[in-house]
């Protein structure tokens, strides 16, 4: 930020070695002199300008003279070396063409050139050039659009000629000079005037001065410099806040990121709980299922064990009976073959000869009870299988289809072994026939002891039969009990794992609650720094408060507000109507402007004078919010 003095001191040391040049170029160019006296008189203007507009409170309005005078002078100067230009009417010297050229230079000056054409009052070029000053003040960039302007030479070389101000060093200076007014708040009213019809005429009496108004200008200029020393205090003091202000305000951004992400995470976490929980139930209800099912299956397999027990225990009862029965037996027919030994003893040569047959026949019996061996092992091998595809059937419910393929091809194994078996039993009955063809001869010295000895042998055979399907049928019962205790051991293994799963969900429980409490502490973190931003921004508005309060005072000491004629004002400066007879015209004890009756029927008091006075709505609503905010 540069200071009006600052910029003052660097235009005067600037143009003291131009003016030092045209003092030597005036006796021989007079363009030279005309440029010179242009500069000092910008110089002269800007300078009062500042000077008064600063004791006089820095905001102006279109009827201030400093102002005037200062807007007749930039018209000047931007006259200095226009060409003329010829048209039906005749020639003519516009300063509205260069000021064009900024809208296409700087795209910000379009809302201004747009407006100075929908003006409807303005109908000549030089009313719209000098509207477009005074909107280009107002909006704080006329030094900025005039250096644009400047620094485009080609294309002011179309609108002015080779010695003119803004085509030479001059105007550079002058621009440097008018940087100086971003100090000043000008409050114009542009539809209102008659810029087409005004004369451009530079008052030189408001730049003589005497002894007393140096010694005043002195005084303003202390006066001058302590309030600026203090709007530069309160400047400084606004570029900190601010810069807390952004801080924190970052801090905020960072936090409210950070708060977005846990609550995020918090949300997936959440899910995942759900998803955790949901599968934890499924998995519980599935072990419950498992638990019953095994239950259920071990009642059925107790049952099935105990009735088999029984029906075992109820064979070997019967067994026992009958082995005592076959021992009786026997014991009756060795006595029977003692007295047969004894009848045979007389046919001991037919007897030798009978027992060759017998040994022979034997022969071919053994032979055939090894096959039977045979097929009886392959029977026991076929029983096996089936267990074993039982047991696989009750283990897994899914390989039902695949295991009752294998069933099928096993049961037509079977099959073609019991057919073999039946082709066998055949050749057994054939081989029994000839058995018995060869035993005819024998049945006729005894047959009574034939018949005996077949039957007991049968009935040996048939309890070794009923013998080997009990072991097998223990057997079977042995291997249901291992396939049980694998159930169980699995169903043990699952159980495991459902606990572990259950402590991996109570640790993200215990981590969902401390991000709980990171998030609680976040908020709190949070809502501090928002009492903060909150205490901030009433400084701030205090400061505000105490530069207006500074200014008010000033504008007191310095001989309050300017009080406007009578005779100046002809419409109310907020509803703009007309004053006649029946709508009289009331001066504002604050600002001095002059309102209907309506637009000022407001009494208030005011530091200058205690009693109440009348007042205009814009100066009320701005008393009674400076007072609503000096009492909170």
């Amino acid at each position: 930020m540069y200071s009006p003095q600052s910029l003052h001191r660097w235009g005067i040391t600037h143009s003291e070695s131009l003016e030092r040049l045209a003092c030597s170029q005036a006796m021989r160019d007079p363009m030279a002199m005309e440029r010179a006296n242009l500069l000092n008189m910008a110089k002269l203007s800007i300078k009062g300008l500042i000077e008064s507009a600063l004791s006089f409170g820095r905001t102006l309005d279109s009827d201030y003279p400093p102002l005037q005078q200062f807007f007749v002078v930039m018209e000047h100067c931007l006259k200095h070396g226009l060409k003329v230009k010829k048209s039906f009417l005749g020639f003519n010297k516009s300063l509205w063409g260069p000021l064009e050229l900024v809208e296409k230079l700087c795209p910000e000056a379009a809302e201004i050139s747009a407006s100075v054409r929908d003006l409807p009052g303005l109908k000549t070029p030089l009313g719209r050039a000098r509207a477009w000053l005074r909107l280009a003040l107002m909006q704080k960039r006329l030094a900025d659009y005039l250096r644009l302007l400047i620094t485009r030479k080609d294309l002011l070389s179309d609108f002015y000629e080779d010695s003119a101000l803004m085509l030479e060093e001059e105007g550079a200076v002058i621009v440097g000079l008018l940087v100086g007014l971003n100090v000043i708040d000008a409050n114009l009213c542009v539809k209102g005037e008659d810029l087409d019809s005004q004369v451009g005429v530079i008052d030189f009496s408001m730049y003589l001065k005497n002894d007393i108004d140096d010694y005043r200008s002195e005084e303003r200029n202390s006066q001058i410099a302590s309030i600026l020393d203090q709007k530069n205090y309160v400047e400084e003091l606004n570029r900190q806040l601010n810069s807390t202000v952004h801080g924190l305000q970052g801090r905020v951004d960072s936090l409210e990121k950070s708060n977005s992400k846990l609550i995020e995470e918090l949300a997936i976490a959440k899910n995942n709980i759900i998803k955790l929980q949901e599968e934890n139930q499924q998995l519980r209800r599935e072990n419950n299922l498992i638990l019953l099912k095994t239950q259920q299956h071990l009642e059925v397999t107790q049952g099935d064990v105990l009735v088999e027990r029984d029906t075992y225990k109820q064979s070997r009862q019967g067994l026992d009976e009958m082995y005592n029965e076959a021992r009786r037996q026997l014991k009756e027919e060795c006595q029977l073959r003692q007295d047969v030994e004894n009848e045979l003893v007389a046919q001991v040569s037919m007897k030798q000869e009978m027992e060759l047959a017998m040994k022979l026949l034997e022969k071919d019996i053994h032979e055939k009870q090894d096959t039977l061996i045979g097929l009886r092992h392959q029977l026991d091998e076929v029983k096996a299988i089936n267990v074993e595809m039982y047991q696989k059937m009750q283990s897994s419910d899914e390989e039902m289809k695949k295991k009752n393929d294998v069933i099928s091809r096993l049961e037509e194994k079977t099959n073609q072994i019991t057919a073999t078996m039946k082709q066998l039993e055949q050749r057994l009955q054939e081989a029994e026939r000839h058995r018995t063809s060869a035993e005819e001869g024998s049945r006729r010295f005894k047959l009574d002891f034939a018949n005996k000895a077949d039957s007991l042998q049968r009935q040996i055979e048939h309890r070794e039969k009923q013998l080997q399907q009990l072991e097998t049928d223990l057997k079977i019962e042995r291997e249901w009990r291992q396939t049980l205790h694998s159930d169980l051991d699995r169903e043990r293994d699952t159980v495991a794992q459902l606990s572990t799963e259950a402590l991996q969900i109570n640790g993200l429980k215990k981590e969902f609650h401390r991000l709980q409490d990171e998030n609680v502490q976040l908020k709190t973190i949070c809502e501090d720094q928002e009492q903060a931003l909150e205490e901030l921004g009433s400084k701030l508005s205090e400061s505000k408060l105490k530069i207006e309060d500074i200014k008010e005072a000033n504008k007191a000491l310095q001989g309050g507000q300017v009080w406007l004629k009578d005779k100046e004002a002809t419409h109310c400066k907020l509803c703009e109507k007309e004053f006649s007879i029946s709508r009289r015209k009331h001066h504002c004890r604050n600002c001095g402007e002059i309102f209907c009756n309506s637009c000022s029927d407001n009494e208030l008091p005011l530091p200058a004078s205690p009693k109440p006075v009348r007042v205009c709505d814009t100066c009320h609503a701005l008393l009674l919010q400076r007072c609503s905010s000096n009492t909170t």
